[in-house]
């Protein structure tokens, strides 16, 4: 009679977990962050802070999957057991401004920025809550906002020393050379360097030399490994020479640090096109529109796409790519 297959362990579903959401699997991921939960709230070694991380960590893959009011309970969840979650502030803003929530995300934006004052998403989530605010309250919208919470100068320096020791809790896989880290705010040092590579980079890529460009945000993004426009922009290069996985890839960077970011959900879904992956090429310029229902570029792509794929055999554009 065959053993029965001991449980894995919440530290094991986790790292599973995480692997199927680096892969793009997240219904997959979100069904290992459960169990994980489950594991973990049933042992002795419970702590609020890695069942915070977990309800985070599932709300990341409800978010990438659309659900977003199961997104914004995970958050709040996730923010009951570890107050101050950067990660889950910017996730439950995100699922709320999707869910047109403005004050709600405006709110969670500026939250985080009290807690991390770089963070590139929440300053454009800032401005783009700002504007819908005023379009739709004009200029008294302040006056209608929930209260935003004041982050406690002792809260802001163990959130420091715990991302300048502890490991990324989400998944942030490593490639050329670069790792979104959860660390502290890059000086101004490394900052105006890394603003000068990329400057370079830009410059590489008026004069076509888009291989030399790759080279200048790789060397930009070790230095400031949250600036998303320079994983956008060496998505754009990677595009141009072919290495439409690494496009990919750069995309789903820009997406975690600003998960409306236009640019990234255009040219991921023009590398999965490439890819012959028609579902997800889909999928990008689906979401793409609802950021920015007008945007011609995206509803020319989606129209081409979808007239190749009802006009070729279903053979001819496989959705299934190995890694």
């Amino acid at each position: 009679m065959p053993q029965k297959q001991k449980p894995k362990s919440w530290t094991d579903l986790k790292q599973a977990g995480n692997e199927c959401f680096k892969t793009g699997q997240y219904g997959e991921a979100t069904g290992l962050y459960s169990l994980a939960i489950k594991e973990l709230e049933k042992s002795n070694k419970k702590n609020p802070e890695d069942l915070g991380i977990l309800h985070s960590n599932r709300a990341a893959s409800y978010l990438k999957d659309g659900n977003c009011g199961e997104c914004v309970k995970d958050c709040n969840m996730s923010l009951e057991l570890f107050p101050f979650n950067v990660k889950s502030l910017l996730r439950r803003a995100a699922a709320s401004e999707a869910l047109e929530r403005y004050r709600q995300a405006y709110v969670d934006y500026k939250t985080a920025l009290q807690i991390d004052c770089n963070i590139a998403a929440a300053h454009d989530g800032t401005n783009r809550m700002t504007k819908a605010l005023t379009e739709a309250d004009g200029p008294a919208w302040r006056e209608k906002l929930p209260p935003i919470p004041t982050v406690p100068l002792s809260v802001k320096e163990k959130l420091a020393r715990q991302a300048a020791g502890a490991p990324q809790p989400n998944p942030t896989p490593q490639h050329n050379g670069t790792r979104q880290t959860n660390k502290p705010p890059t000086s101004d040092k490394d900052m105006k360097k890394s603003q000068a590579l990329k400057d370079e980079g830009n410059a590489l890529v008026k004069k076509g030399e888009h291989k030399r460009a790759i080279e200048k945000y790789s060397q930009s993004l070790k230095l400031n490994p949250t600036e998303v426009t320079t994983f956008t922009n060496r998505a754009l290069c990677y595009l141009s020479v072919k290495q439409y996985r690494e496009a990919v890839r750069d995309c789903d960077e820009a997406l975690m640090i600003d998960s409306g970011n236009i640019k990234a959900f255009y040219r991921r879904a023009q590398a999965h096109k490439e890819l012959k992956d028609v579902k997800a090429c889909v999928d990008d310029l689906n979401g793409l529109l609802k950021v920015e229902p007008k945007n011609s570029a995206a509803l020319k792509l989606l129209q081409e796409v979808q007239k190749k794929k009802t006009s070729e055999p279903c053979c001819s554009f496989g959705i299934s790519n190995p890694a």
